[in-house]
C-alpha cells in the first residue's frame, strides 16, 4: 500500500506577496498575524509590499525576524512566545529553509502545550497548531510543502520534527521574490531541490509512483533552469521553473524521504554552519558514487527520462557538471571545514538513522570518512 500527503492550497502568482490580503482570505479570523523570517530577506526590503497590502486590509502584523540559519530551538520557542504574547491567529514562514520550518514548529508551539523536546522524531507532534501558511523566497528546500522542520539541538547537534502536522494550511509560490537572489545562493539552493528529487525517486521504503513522478518533473525543471537562472538572474520563466521544481521535489521527498547525503550534509552546517545546500552539493556526487552499485537501475532511469543516455553513471555525471558549471564550491577546504574534523563529522553522520534507512545501499562509518576525505 502507498499513502501520499500534501499541503492542501498551493497558489501560484507572481507578485502575490504584495497583494498577500488576497491570499490569506479565511486563514486569519482575529486579524493579527506572526510573520516569521530572518533580518537578511527583512533588509532586501522583500516583505514590504506585503505588510502594506496587510495594513491596508486592516490586518495588525508582528514581524519575528530573528530567525538565523540552522535554527536553534531557543530562538523557535522566543519566536512563539512572542507570537502567543501578540495574539496571533495565523503564522506565515517568510523566507528560505530556516524560517519556514521556524513557523511550522512556532505554529504548533502556539496552538498546544506539548514541550518541543517531546516533538522530535517521526509523528511525535501531537495536538493542535494555529492556521499555518508558508511562502518561500528561495527555490531549493521545498520546506512550503514538507511536513519536516529541522532544528538545531544543544551546540551543533540537529533534530528533526517529522508530523502531518506541521503540512501548511497554504503556499504561496512568488517568483517575483526571488529574482534578487545571488548565484551562489541559486546555485546550491537549486541543487539541493535537485538532491531531493534524487533522493525521493531512490528512497527504497516509501518510495511510490506519485513521489517517483513528482521526482522526475522536479529534475526536468530544474535542469532545464539551473545554469539559465546562474547566467541571467532576471530569467523570471527560469526563476518560475525553479520555485515550481523546488516545490515538486519538496512533495516528493516527503512523502519519500531523504538519505545519505542529507545526513553526511548535516554535520557541516551542523559543525561549521556551511548553508544547507551548500552542504548537499559538496556531498552529493561522492555519496552517488558510492550508491552506484545499488541504484544504477534507479538513476538509470532518472537519466534516461532527462536524456543522458544510458546508466546511473551518466547522471553521476551530469550532476557533477551540473556543480561545476554553476560554479558552487567543491571541497571542504572551500568553506573552511578542516580535514581534522572528518572523524567528528563522520560519527555525527552515522547518527542520522532517521535518514540513512532510506540509502539505496548501506551506509557505513569508513564509506562516510572515505566521502569527506575525497572532497577534503
Amino acid at each position: 500500500m502507498h499513502s501520499f500527503r500534501t499541503v492542501p492550497d498551493i497558489r501560484i502568482a507572481n507578485g502575490g506577496a504584495a497583494r498577500l490580503d488576497a491570499h490569506i482570505a479565511g486563514l486569519c479570523a482575529n486579524k493579527r498575524i506572526c510573520i516569521v523570517t530572518d533580518k537578511g530577506v527583512r533588509a532586501l526590503g522583500l516583505l514590504d509590499g506585503a505588510l502594506g497590502s496587510l495594513e491596508q486590509a486592516g490586518y495588525d502584523a508582528l514581524v519575528f525576524d530573528n530567525v538565523v540559519a540552522d535554527p536553534p530551538e531557543a530562538i523557535v520557542r522566543a519566536g512563539a512566545k512572542s507570537a502567543r504574547a501578540f495574539g496571533a491567529g495565523l503564522i506565515i514562514g517568510f523566507g528560505g529553509g530556516s524560517p519556514m520550518d521556524s513557523a511550522k514548529v512556532m505554529a504548533h508551539l502556539c496552538g498546544c502545550d506539548q514541550p518541543l523536546t517531546d516533538m522530535y522524531g517521526v509523528d511525535k507532534a501531537r495536538g493542535p497548531r494555529l492556521p499555518l501558511m508558508l511562502i518561500p523566497t528561495t527555490s531549493g528546500t521545498g520546506s512550503e510543502v514538507t511536513n519536516v522542520a529541522i532544528l538545531t539541538t544543544g551546540e551543533t547537534e540537529k533534530q528533526g520534527v517529522v508530523a502531518d502536522a506541521l503540512y501548511a494550511d497554504r503556499v504561496l509560490l512568488d517568483v517575483s521574490l526571488t529574482l534578487g537572489l545571488p548565484k551562489l545562493i541559486t546555485a546550491s539552493t537549486g541543487i539541493d531541490a535537485m538532491v531531493h528529487a534524487i533522493e525521493a525517486y531512490t528512497s527504497l521504503p516509501q518510495k511510490n509512483p506519485l513521489s517517483d513522478n513528482l521526482a522526475l518533473s522536479a529534475l526536468t525543471k530544474l535542469s532545464g533552469a539551473i545554469e539559465r537562472v546562474c547566467k541571467d538572474g532576471g530569467d523570471t520563466q527560469a526563476r518560475e521553473d525553479m520555485l515550481i521544481g523546488s516545490m515538486l521535489a519538496g512533495q516528493a521527498f516527503s512523502n519519500a524521504p531523504c538519505a545519505a547525503v542529507h545526513a553526511l550534509a548535516y554535520p557541516l552546517g551542523g559543525f561549521f554552519h556551511v548553508p544547507h545546500g551548500l552542504s548537499n552539493a559538496l556531498v552529493l556526487t561522492e555519496v552517488m558514487k558510492y550508491n552506484l552499485p545499488n541504484a544504477n537501475e534507479l538513476y538509470g532511469e532518472i537519466a534516461r527520462h532527462l536524456k543522458l543516455g544510458a546508466g546511473g553513471a551518466a547522471l553521476v555525471d551530469e550532476m557533477a557538471r551540473i556543480i561545476d558549471a554553476t560554479d558552487v564550491p567543491q571541497t571542504l577546504a572551500s568553506v573552511d571545514v578542516p580535514s581534522s574534523a572528518i572523524d567528528m563529522m563522520a560519527k555525527d553522520a552515522m547518527t542520522k538513522t532517521r535518514l540513512l534507512i532510506n540509502n539505496p545501499r548501506e551506509m557505513t562509518y569508513d564509506a562516510v570518512v572515505d566521502i569527506y576525505e575525497a572532497i577534503a
